[in-house]
C-alpha cells in the first residue's frame, strides 16, 4: 500500500500515517513526549474529545492516542492539520523542526549533523555510490535489494533521511566537497536503465557545482589504498577534523592527529591515481552515450 493510501485509513487497519519511534533514541523520545503532551493539552484546552479531534483532522483515534502518548512520530501534514483545527497560534507549527529531525534514525541524524558542520569533506567509496550522490530512485533500489524486509513506511523514512543529508550542497558558505567513486559503481545499472541514466545525469549536475570535485577511479588503475574499504575525512571551521576508514582503526571515527594524517595520505594517494575531474566528467558522459 502506498503512503498516500495509508493516510486514508482512519482506523489504522494498514500502515498508519506516522513513523515508529527509535527506542534507543533518548533525545527523540523526549521530543516526542513533549510534542504529544502539548498536543493533548491544546486539544483539551479547546474542549475536544479524542474521537472528535480524530474526525476533524482525518486520522484514526488510535493514531491520535499514540502521538499524544509519544509513541508515534507525527507526519508534517498531521501537525499542520492539528494547528488548523486547534487554532494553536503557531504553537504546534513551532514543533515541526524538532519533529522533522526525530523522523530520521539516530545514526543518520548524527551523520548529517557532522556533515552539516564540515567545511571540507573528502570521501572515497568502492562498492556503491555515496549517499550524498544518490537520487531517491537509486537509494530505493538499494534498500529494496538489501534483504532487510523494510516496510513501505520504513523505506520511505530511510530514503527521506538520506535525501535530507543532501542539504549540504545548499549551505552558505558552501563547503568544499570531494568524491572519488570506483568505475564499477557507475557502470552498475542499479534500479534499471532509466534509474541508472537519471543517476548519471544527477552526478553530472552535482559535479558541475563550483564547490564539488568528482573523480572516477578506473578499474584498471591497479592497487590503491582504498581497496580495503571506504575512506572519509571531515574538517571543521575550528581546525578540528574527524576521519574514518573501513580498513583502519577498527573502522571507528578518529580525531587523533597521527591517524588523521594516515587517512589524509591514503585519500590523497587515491585522488592522484584517479581520473582528473575533467576526465571523470567525460567518462560519465561517455557512459550516458552508450545507451
Amino acid at each position: 500500500m502506498s503512503l498516500e493510501a495509508g493516510k486514508e485509513q482512519l482506523n489504522g487497519e494498514a500502515d498508519e500515517p506516522g513513523w515508529e519511534v527509535d527506542p534507543d533514541d533518548e533525545w527523540g523520545l523526549a521530543v516526542l513526549a513533549t510534542v504529544g503532551r502539548q498536543l493533548k493539552l491544546r486539544r483539551e484546552a479547546v474542549g475536544m474529545r479524542v474521537a472528535d479531534f480524530a474526525v476533524a483532522v482525518g486520522y484514526g483515534e488510535d493514531l491520535v492516542y499514540k502521538i499524544e502518548g509519544g509513541k508515534r512520530i507525527p507526519r508534517p501534514e498531521y501537525l499542520d492539520k492539528s494547528e488548523e483545527v486547534l487554532r494553536a497560534d503557531g504553537l504546534i507549527s513551532a514543533m515541526k523542526e524538532d519533529v522533522e529531525k526525530v523522523r530520521y534514525p539516530k545514526k543518520v541524524r548524527d551523520l548529517a549533523e557532522s556533515e552539516a558542520k564540515a567545511v571540507e569533506f573528502g570521501v572515497y567509496v568502492g562498492l556503491s555510490l555515496h549517499g550524498l550522490l544518490q537520487t531517491p530512485e537509486h537509494a530505493r533500489a538499494l534498500f529494496e535489494v538489501s534483504q532487510s524486509a523494510y516496510s513501505e513506511g520504513e523505506m520511505e523514512r530511510l530514503i527521506a533521511a538520506r535525501m535530507a543529508r543532501k542539504s549540504i550542497f545548499e549551505r552558505s558558505p558552501a563547503p568544499m566537497l570531494s568524491f572519488v567513486q570506483e568505475e564499477v559503481t557507475l557502470r552498475r545499472r542499479v534500479g534499471g536503465t532509466m534509474v541508472w541514466r537519471q543517476q548519471l545525469e544527477h552526478l553530472l549536475e552535482v559535479a558541475g557545482l563550483r564547490n564539488v570535485t568528482l573523480q572516477v577511479m578506473p578499474t584498471d588503475s591497479g592497487a590503491h589504498p582504498g581497496l580495503s574499504g571506504k575512506i572519509e575525512v571531515l574538517k571543521f571551521a575550528d581546525g578540528t577534523a574527524v576521519g574514518r576508514s573501513d580498513g583502519a582503526f577498527n573502522g571507528r571515527p578518529t580525531s587523533e592527529l597521527k591517524q588523521l594524517r594516515i587517512l589524509e595520505l591514503r585519500y590523497s594517494t587515491i585522488r592522484a591515481q584517479a581520473l582528473t575531474p575533467r576526465e571523470s566528467l567525460a567518462f560519465i558522459e561517455h557512459l550516458l552515450g552508450e545507451t
